[in-house]
């Protein structure tokens, strides 16, 4: 072929109107869904980073006040405490959903008769909301009616389980009450990650003369080591975000001992109409938020690229 008979340009067909529809169709379908999430996300996000530096009290105000609703925020007891009892709610809540949630999905791996019965019934707790198990679990804290009556009730008079109304325990009533309704949640992720690792690597282990729990140890556990990682991501969300769970079961007491950063910032924006102090307070759970999942997307994408970059 001469140079003169490349230089011949190629007829390029017209794509015809099904084709142009086509590429359009998926664009306006979801425009609305990327317009909406960027309005709820981005705008309402900085808004409320401006409400927060602002003078606002009981309406949306335009003064400026700098950093001082921070400075009353953090001044604030309250606070103090409803923050603290999230890092103490975080850390409790989160390891005993996952070390539960691992335990269970351990025991179903096994092939035990029944399995879907078993699955169901450590999933259910998934499928009740906060509100109603907060409001059932008062119920069997309370000690009039609940643990403790039943347990005296059958001959042990000095038995005492009253975690609600003590000050100083009832912030474990609240992580026990979570654990139990995370925990089905946590075993669903984790036996999928079970059932996905390669059954020759476990033969081979087998086959070294590695006990069952050496084999979970070294070689399966290992395997799964990004669904620990992406269980305690979403988990942290979860207490971070933590209201109806506290209202329903403790409604914050007794006293402030069981205040948290969302019922915190409820009291003032509903209840006392400090929508700047208010402002404040959430702009704060987004950056505990924040610190949580801006490395965990660094690292997700960083893996990504070096799995690519590996083939």
């Amino acid at each position: 072929m001469s140079i003169h008979d490349l230089s011949v340009p190629i007829a390029v067909p017209a794509r015809s109107w099904r084709d142009r529809l086509g590429s359009i169709v998926p664009i306006l379908v979801l425009a609305p869904s990327l317009a909406a999430s960027f309005v709820y996300v981005f705008v309402f996000t900085g808004w409320t980073l401006y409400l927060s530096l602002s003078d606002s009290t009981l309406l949306p105000s335009y003064g400026f006040a700098g950093l001082d609703n921070y400075v009353s925020l953090w001044s604030n007891r309250r606070w103090n405490i409803a923050y603290t009892n999230l890092f103490l709610f975080s850390g409790f809540y989160i390891v005993g959903s996952m070390a539960v949630g691992l335990l269970l999905a351990i025991l179903i791996d096994q092939r035990v008769r029944g399995e879907a019965v078993w699955r169901t019934i450590f999933l259910y707790p998934l499928a009740v909301s906060f509100i109603v198990t907060g409001t059932v679990w008062s119920w069997l804290y309370n000690p009039a009616d609940g643990i403790q009556a039943l347990v005296r009730g059958l001959g042990w008079s000095d038995f005492s389980f009253a975690l609600t109304s003590d000050r100083n325990h009832a912030i474990y009533a609240v992580i026990i009450t979570g654990v139990w309704q995370s925990s089905g949640f946590a075993m669903a992720l984790f036996l999928a990650g079970l059932r996905s690792v390669d059954p020759d690597l476990v033969k081979a282990a087998q086959i070294d003369g590695a006990s069952v729990v050496r084999t979970y140890r070294k070689v399966i556990l290992p395997t799964i080591a990004p669904i620990f990682l992406a269980v305690a991501v979403i988990q942290i969300q979860f207490a971070i975000k933590t209201f109806d769970l506290v209202a329903a079961l403790t409604r914050g007491g007794p006293g402030i001992s069981t205040t948290f950063p969302a019922i915190y910032v409820y009291d003032l924006m509903f209840q006392r109409g400090e929508i700047g102090e208010g402002a404040a307070a959430a702009v704060m759970m987004l950056a505990a938020l924040a610190v949580v999942l801006v490395p965990y997307s660094l690292w997700v994408v960083w893996r990504r690229r070096a799995e690519a970059g590996n083939g």
